[in-house]
């Protein structure tokens, strides 16, 4: 039995599926923690997070195995390790942690409580394992619960029952807008209620939608922070942890100090799009560059994960651009660095009015025209990303996408959306929190009315509340899932409630063919919201 233990807390951005690569970042980490008794990783590291149905495949599953067997080998002049993997036992499939130790593996331990809400969907491909009980490891009893055991009391309860003495904790926690306090808050409930020290172990990546913030902890038993490991970047902290009178106790570490408000949505949108560039191996990014703050954000966002060299952007002009949109465009382009092309989009505009007047002969014009400006636009950036590879990223926000204030295959082309569960309101303020960083989005990209240009003198208020109206009142539909009579106490009109309720649900089978993007806030569309594309529901006042 031994009275000091020294536990490496490797906060790392796994690849879904890539399981050699991960294990190469395994024994680096390994490497690293150089002096460490065991190498804590985050949940299912040896595959990645959230594997869906990936894991269904019986050849997926025995490569982690001969991957995990593999690795194990190291521990015989190496560290012992925690590894998150799924495992295949009795025609039973499992989100487990084994402990590699000796050059073998030493034992499993199974997550128990499945989630099954929001983004998560485990008890579709896993089994929920029983309650686990610690894990002997030098003679020190070492509770592992797996991510959402600890949400609920009873894992933790049982593990200090059976003689846990730390509790090691790995996760696949997606971000949230102040997760981080969330989790704080839960820990100590649990760390209050068994009275043990806890580490809280987050990978940090971008999964399809899904952005991993990190930010692992260290909690001793009388609540104090030991440790707090950074977000949004991978780490690894050796944590050294001594047996006193009163039980483990953590020696105080480096206390990093986490991002918040437009910082922390900002750098989550940012990861989200690097690793999906990277992750799936495009070149670069094109995007078109309309003298608006959504493109202009996004640009920046653009540069801030891939750099200048990797972002090109493209001004499309038509007979209703302004003159200050051009001259926005081009100063916003200059500001960032990158590359700035203007393709004009008259002719193919007039080639496909003059195909369609025909047809069209007698009818007065309409939205029609106008989303054919948006679907040359997006057809355009689609060839410039078939030629060079780069990959579009569409710009809409999640103000305009919830009311469908967005063209399908036109300005809803492309392949990712950073800004895709951001409100338009936090849009602005994350333009004005950008600038502070250095100066990248001209003043008046930011103050001018926001306008889709399709027509002369076009305003969003023309179709859409302000902004401020209308984003509160989503917050209430979408967000909090309110009636109608309660979002008109908050002083909104109840007609304009209505309508905006209507327009969020015709609009659902847009949302269903837009590209993915960055999760922020509680209720994303898709992971999830999931509302049926057909639907008579009203609420009624």
């Amino acid at each position: 039995m031994t009275d000091r233990l020294v536990i490496a807390l490797a906060q790392l951005n796994p690849t879904l599926g890539a399981i050699q690569a991960n294990m190469a970042k395994a024994r680096a980490a390994c490497l690293d923690a150089a002096g460490a008794d065991l190498v804590l990783f985050p949940e299912l590291f040896i595959c990645g997070y959230p594997p869906e149905d990936l894991v269904l495949r019986p050849s997926f599953v025995a490569q982690c195995k001969t991957a995990l067997e593999d690795l194990a080998k190291d521990t015989m002049n190496g560290p012992a390790i925690l590894m998150g993997t799924p495992w295949a036992e009795g025609g039973k499939l499992y989100n487990a942690v084994a402990l590699l130790s000796g050059g073998k593996i030493e034992t499993l331990r199974f997550k128990h409580d499945l989630p099954n809400y929001g983004v998560f969907d485990e008890k579709r491909v896993f089994q929920a394992g029983p309650a686990p009980g610690p894990i002997s490891f030098k003679g020190v009893r070492l509770g592992v619960p797996i991510c959402e055991d600890i949400w609920t009391e009873e894992t933790c309860e049982t593990l200090a029952e059976t003689g846990a003495e730390i509790l090691l904790v790995p996760n696949g926690s997606p971000f949230e807008g102040n997760k981080d306090d969330v989790r704080l808050n839960l820990v100590v409930a649990r760390v209050t209620e068994t009275g043990l020290p806890m580490a809280y172990l987050n990978q940090v990546c971008g999964q399809d939608e899904l952005v991993f913030d990190g930010a692992s902890f260290v909690l001793n038993a009388d609540r104090s922070l030991a440790v707090q490991m950074p977000m949004f970047v991978e780490d690894v902290t050796l944590t050294e942890w001594t047996r006193g009178e009163n039980g483990w106790r953590v020696t105080p570490g480096t206390i990093a100090k986490l991002p918040e408000g437009e910082e922390e949505t900002w750098k989550a949108c940012v990861l989200g799009l690097k690793d999906y560039v990277e992750k799936n191996r495009f070149p670069g990014v094109v995007l078109g560059l309309s003298g608006g703050i959504d493109s202009a954000v996004v640009a920046a966002m653009a540069v801030d994960a891939l750099g200048k060299e990797r972002a090109h952007c493209v001004m499309l002009p038509y007979a209703y651009t302004s003159k200050d949109s051009l001259v926005d465009a081009e100063a916003c382009a200059r500001l960032l660095g990158v590359r700035y092309d203007v393709v004009p989009i008259r002719e193919p505009v007039e080639g496909f009015l003059s195909t369609l007047k025909p047809m069209f002969d007698g009818k007065n014009i309409d939205v029609t025209e106008e989303n054919i400006q948006s679907r040359t636009r997006g057809v355009i950036l689609m060839a410039i990303s078939n030629k060079f590879g780069s990959m579009v990223l569409t710009t809409g926000n999640k103000s305009e996408m919830s009311v469908g204030y967005a063209t399908l295959y036109g300005d809803m082309n492309g392949g990712f959306n950073p800004i895709k569960d951001v409100y338009k309101t936090q849009v602005f303020r994350l333009a004005k929190w950008r600038n502070t960083q250095s100066f990248v989005i001209p003043e008046r990209i930011i103050t001018k009315p926001p306008t889709a240009e399709l027509r002369e003198n076009q305003k969003d208020q023309d179709t859409l509340p302000p902004y401020e109206v209308l984003d509160d009142i989503l917050q209430g539909l979408v967000e909090e899932e309110l009636p109608i009579a309660a979002i008109v106490k908050r002083g909104h009109d109840e007609a304009l409630v209505k309508r905006i309720q209507h327009m969020l649900y015709i609009a659902e089978y847009k949302r269903r063919q837009a590209a993915p993007g960055v999760k922020i806030t509680r209720r994303n569309f898709g992971r999830d919201r999931r509302y049926p594309i057909t639907n008579a529901f009203r609420d009624k006042a």
